[in-house]
């Protein structure tokens, strides 16, 4: 289809303003990156920072020599893997009877579901029901009261509703149950919207720090965020805890470590992100239909 004049005009400065508006949304990753591999002299330049002029990988050396971090990464990984992992379960758990248009008070229980999602019980009351259940200092209190979210609930049971009926009436014939109708038959078919949900717990994961800060007293146990928030807030490079005795190495800043440590926390969600994005908007739009 040949276009208009008009056309062209209009998709040329769409594209160059789209253009503009993800250079805005990916110049502060490039500014850390930059920063992160600078020098001390180049990180204290002023003005723009679009590439490093002096080249340095002193401040991912002492990020990554830093025993904090390291532990932060693998309780951060564990958190991750194990919360996704158990929270994609659990939702399709829950909204698998949402879902069955036998389920007795099905609409009740969904808007008692969707009600959660106005009101919450507040930091006090959290802490306090996680300390009676003597979860302090534990994973679980990371990934226990997270466990269960109702925007998921629902999204997951609007994409099982458009699976054919059909499919669990033959294999209820066949003599399967109600377990294995939904790990056999919904679950296979519901990768998209699966896929989905497992992007959002990941990225909430990984990125929680307050929860930790708030139940996890233990160093040895705390996540990699928290770690992270101390060095950017505080903005110390003692709170690293290098146990530097060579005074004579200036090849890095306060700065410099803030930014490395930026980019060691964010890269694994980066190189995760592009095998999920082909299943998100698919997902989002699938689960995301009418009742």
């Amino acid at each position: 289809m040949k276009r208009s004049s008009g056309e062209k005009i209009f998709n040329f400065f769409n594209i160059l303003f789209l253009a503009f508006v993800g250079l805005i949304c990916l110049y502060p990753f490039i500014y850390t990156l930059t920063i992160s591999l600078s020098t001390a002299a180049e990180a204290s330049r002023e003005g723009f920072h679009f590439y490093p002029r002096e080249i340095s990988f002193t401040s991912y050396k002492m990020v990554l020599s830093n025993p904090n971090i390291v532990t932060g990464y693998v309780n951060t990984i564990i958190r991750t893997v194990l919360g996704t992992f158990l929270t994609v379960i659990a939702t399709c758990i829950a909204a698998y009877p949402l879902a069955r248009k036998e389920m007795p008070h099905r609409s009740m229980l969904t808007f008692l579901v969707v009600f959660t999602m106005l009101f919450s019980g507040g930091i006090v009351p959290g802490y306090l029901l996680v300390k009676k259940l003597g979860l302090i200092n534990s994973m679980g209190s990371l990934i226990l009261p997270t466990l269960l979210s109702a925007f998921n609930i629902i999204i997951i049971k609007n994409f099982f509703q458009s699976i054919p009926d059909s499919l669990s009436e033959s294999a209820g014939i066949d003599g399967a149950g109600e377990w294995r109708i939904l790990f056999q038959i919904y679950i296979p078919l519901s990768k998209p919207v699966l896929a989905t949900v497992a992007l959002w717990s990941a990225v909430f994961h990984w990125n929680a720090w307050f929860d930790a800060l708030l139940y996890i007293t233990d160093d040895n146990k705390q996540v990699l965020q928290t770690f992270l928030q101390r060095i950017v807030i505080e903005s110390s490079t003692q709170l690293m805890e290098l146990g530097i005795t060579d005074t004579t190495v200036v090849d890095f800043t306060g700065e410099t470590i803030k930014a490395a440590t930026i980019i060691v926390t964010i890269l694994p969600i980066i190189c995760v992100y592009p095998f999920l994005q082909k299943y998100f908007v698919k997902g989002i739009m699938l689960g995301g239909v009418k009742e």
